[in-house]
Order: C-alpha cells, then sequence, then structure tokens
C-alpha cells in the first residue's frame, strides 16, 4: 500500500510559524498611539464646522427670506381736506340798507358753501380797501357743516372816501377758514356783477355831501 503523507521535516529543517513571536515577559509595553484621540478630535471639529455651517445657511437662507418678502403697506390715513378746498363763495346780490343807518353804508348778500369734509368755522370776513370798514352777519366766529351752505350778508362803511377806488375792478373778500385741518385765509373774487354793484355803491357813498 502506497500513498503520500505529510512531509516530516527532516534533520536540521524546521516548519514555517507563521504566529508572531510573543515578547518577553520582562519587554516594555509598546508606546500607545495618539491615533484614537486624534480620530475623536477630528469628529468633534467636524461636527462643530457642520453645526456652525448648518447655522450659517439658515441665516442665509432667513435673510433672502426677509428681503424678498413683499413689503408691509400701512393702511393709508384719511385726512380731512384743507377748508380752502371744500368751501365756496358766490355772490347773490345787494342787500337793503335798515332805516336808521349811518351814511355811507352799503350791503351785500354771499352764499357760502361746504362741499365735503369737518364742519368749517369763519373767523373773519374782511376787504382790502383802507377807507372801508366791513361786519358780517352772522357775526364771526361762525361754523357751518359740511353739504349745508350760509347766507352771510356783508355790510361795509366807507370812512375815507380819498381811499377806495372809483372803479373796483375786481374786488374780492378776505375769508379766514378754519377745521380740523388747518387754518387758511381765502380769498373770493365775486365776479364781475358785484364788481359793479360795489363800484355803483361807492359812487353813491362817496357823493352824499351829508357824509
Amino acid at each position: 500500500m502506497s500513498g503520500v503523507g505529510p512531509i516530516e521535516p527532516g534533520e536540521g529543517t524546521h516548519a514555517w510559524d507563521t504566529r508572531p513571536a510573543e515578547p518577553p515577559a520582562d519587554a516594555p509595553a509598546p508606546p500607545r498611539t495618539p491615533l484614537p484621540r486624534l480620530r475623536g478630535f477630528l469628529a468633534d471639529h467636524r461636527r462643530s464646522a457642520l453645526a456652525a455651517l448648518v447655522t450659517v445657511g439658515l441665516l442665509a437662507v432667513c435673510g433672502l427670506l426677509y428681503a424678498t418678502r413683499p413689503e408691509e403697506r400701512k393702511p393709508a390715513i384719511s385726512r380731512p381736506p384743507f377748508p380752502a378746498q371744500v368751501v365756496d363763495v358766490t355772490y347773490i346780490g345787494e342787500h337793503t340798507v335798515p332805516p336808521g343807518t349811518r351814511p355811507h353804508t352799503l350791503a351785500f348778500e354771499v352764499l357760502l358753501s361746504v362741499d365735503s369734509g369737518p364742519p368749517v368755522t369763519v373767523t373773519r370776513v374782511s376787504q382790502p380797501y383802507a377807507g372801508v370798514s366791513l361786519t358780517s352777519a352772522p357775526r364771526a366766529p361762525f361754523r357751518t357743516d359740511a353739504g349745508s351752505a350760509r347766507k352771510i350778508v356783508i355790510t361795509m362803511h366807507v370812512a375815507e372816501c380819498g381811499k377806495v377806488p372809483e372803479n373796483a375792478g375786481l374786488p374780492f373778500i378776505d375769508v379766514t377758514l378754519r377745521n380740523t385741518r388747518a387754518i387758511q385765509v381765502q380769498s373770493f373774487i365775486l365776479g364781475p356783477r358785484y364788481a359793479q354793484d360795489l363800484s355803483r355803491a361807492l359812487q353813491v357813498a362817496c357823493s352824499n355831501e351829508s357824509g
């Protein structure tokens, strides 16, 4: 019977032992490598860096959203109109001077209307001629509500004929108006009919020898 069995080591030979040789019992321990510590440090650093990058990214996104969001419009606050914008004064005609009125007196009727907005108060009515004084009925101050009109009688007294024009070309009256928005002085030109009536009344008043 023949066969091949394991080759026995011959004299002077030995089988290879692949196991690492054990160090002697009294040999010093090998130095520990810092690699695990380094790996932990790098892992912590990566986590911190990643958290910082995420924070910066979120801040950038929030800033972009804030910059591109539609602008919030504040509700417009409605303010009342200026009084001169809503008041109109028109000429009606001459007014009969009551008997017993002092000489050189003339009177006219005008209509003051307020279109809209808060009530308007007339605090003063005046005219441009230095030699003429003026009063109104009702006396100022008086108030007129929006959507209404008020008739005003303007009475003039000529004090010095030398200071009034012989022919009033474009006569006007100044009216001081006040509402919750402002106080304004507005000049109202009452038209050619008022100019003719005023010029005639002034001529009659100044031709009166009793004045």
